[in-house]
C-alpha cells in the first residue's frame, strides 16, 4: 500500500507525536508512507528515520489551486492508494485533487464531536464530501456523532489515537514552589480555558467541599486569567486554594504531581490528552460524560466517570478520593494499566492499516 498524508505538525513535539507514531508503525508494517507536512515539522527526524518519505508541502489556504494540483500530480505520479487528510484545509485541498481518481481512495480525520451537519452546506467541502471514502474519529463518541449525517454511516470508523508509556518521562514538579501548602490534597485541571471545558464548573464544586478538606486546586491552560472566572474564583469560599498557572509547557509535569485530575467537560471532548497525560503518570482522572472521555475512564476502576454541568457530583468524587488515599493511588495505577492495555500506539497503526487495506479492496472491486 501506498499511502499519502497531508497533515501540519507546527505544534509542540509531544502533541504530534501520538499522529506521527502511527505513521511511523504503519511503515514498519510494511505501507510505504509519504508525509506532506513543513519542512521543518517537528517530528520530520523521527519520521525519516522511520523510513517514511518527507515532502514540503502544506496548503496555502482552503482554497489553494496551486496545492491541488501539487497534491494530483503527485498522486499519479507516484501512484498512491490512499490518501489520509488530516486539516481542513488538506481535506478540501484533497476533494479537488482527487476528482476523476477513483481509484484512490480518500480518508479524513476528524478530532472531536459535533459542528458536522448534514444541514450545513460548509460541512460539503470536508467530510461530508462525496469524494471522501472513511473517516477516521479518534473515538467512538466522535463517530457516532458523524454517521447520523452521512449517507453511509459505517463510512465512519474509529481509531485511537495510541500512546506508549515509555513517551512520558517528565519529573514531577515541586508544587510547594507553586506556593502550594506540603500537606495539600491537589486537583489538576489541564485545559484552554473555554466554554466548553466547563472550568466554572470545577470552581463551583470546589465550593462544595467540607471545611475540613485542605483540597487545593491548580489550574494550568490558557485563559485561566479570564476576569469572570478571576471573579468566581475570588468570591468562593477559599480562593486561597486556587493556584492558577496559565499556560505552562510543563503541563504535564505539574499534572504528575497531582492527586488527582479533574476535566469538568460539558461538550465537544474528542479523546482529551490531558485525561491520557494524567493517567500515564497514575494520577487518577475525574471526567465527564462529554464526548470520548468515558471511553478512556472505566467509571469506579481507573477513575470516575460523572454527569456534564454537575458540580455536586465533582465534588463528591473528589470528597471520596480525599478520604480514601489508597483507592485513590490504586485508581491511579489502573489508570496507568488502561493506557497501556487499551490505547496503545502499535494498536493504533494496525487498526488504521487494516481499515485503509479495505477500503483499497473496496476500491478495486
Amino acid at each position: 500500500m501506498r499511502l499519502l498524508v497531508l497533515s501540519s505538525h507546527a505544534d509542540t513535539f509531544n502533541s504530534i507525536r501520538p499522529e506521527a507514531e502511527i505513521f511511523v508503525g504503519m511503515q514498519k508494517l510494511g505501507v510505504d508512507v509519504t508525509v506532506m507536512t513543513q519542512a521543518d515539522g517537528v517530528y520530520n527526524e523521527p519520521m525519516a528515520a522511520a523510513g517514511i518519505k518527507l515532502v514540503d508541502f502544506v496548503p496555502a489556504g482552503k482554497f489553494d489551486r496551486h496545492g491541488v494540483k501539487f497534491v494530483r500530480d503527485y498522486v499519479i505520479n507516484n501512484d498512491i492508494d490512499v490518501v489520509y487528510a488530516f486539516n481542513n484545509p488538506a481535506i478540501i485541498t484533497c476533494n479537488r485533487a482527487l476528482r476523476g481518481l477513483k481509484h484512490v481512495g480518500l480518508v479524513t480525520y476528524r478530532g472531536q464531536t459535533g459542528n458536522i451537519s448534514k444541514w450545513d452546506p460548509t460541512c460539503y467541502l470536508t467530510h461530508l464530501n462525496p469524494r471522501v471514502d472513511l473517516i477516521l474519529g479518534v473515538s467512538d463518541a466522535v463517530r457516532d456523532s458523524l454517521r447520523p449525517e452521512l449517507s453511509n454511516p459505517e463510512k465512519a470508523q474509529t481509531v485511537y489515537k495510541g500512546h506508549n508509556l515509555d513517551w512520558y518521562k517528565a519529573t514531577p514538579v515541586d508544587l510547594q514552589a507553586e506556593g502550594l501548602p506540603e500537606d495539600a490534597f491537589v486537583v489538576g485541571c489541564v485545559a484552554n480555558n473555554r466554554p466548553r471545558k466547563g472550568v466554572p464548573v470545577l470552581v463551583e464544586a470546589a465550593c462544595m467541599l467540607p471545611e475540613y478538606a485542605p483540597v487545593h486546586f491548580v489550574l494550568v491552560g490558557s485563559n485561566m486569567d479570564d476576569p469572570d472566572l478571576q471573579r468566581q474564583i475570588a468570591n468562593s469560599p477559599h480562593p486561597e486554594r486556587f493556584h492558577v498557572l496559565g499556560f505552562r509547557k510543563d503541563a504535564p509535569a505539574i499534572i504528575a504531581a497531582c492527586n488527582v485530575s479533574v476535566l469538568p467537560a460539558v461538550k465537544r471532548e474528542g479523546l482529551p490528552k490531558t485525561v491520557i497525560e494524567a493517567m500515564v503518570y497514575s494520577v487518577t482522572p475525574v471526567v465527564t460524560t462529554a464526548g470520548g472521555s468515558p471511553e478512556l475512564v472505566e467509571d469506579g476502576v481507573s477513575g470516575f466517570v460523572v454527569p456534564v454541568n454537575d458540580p455536586q457530583a465533582i465534588a463528591d468524587k473528589i470528597q471520596w478520593l480525599y478520604e480514601h488515599p489508597e483507592e485513590c493511588r490504586e485508581m491511579g495505577r489502573r489508570a496507568r494499566e488502561r493506557i497501556d492495555q487499551a490505547f496503545n500506539v502499535v494498536d493504533s497503526a494496525k487498526r488504521t492499516k487494516e481499515l485503509m487495506e479495505d477500503l483499497i479492496k473496496r476500491k478495486r472491486s
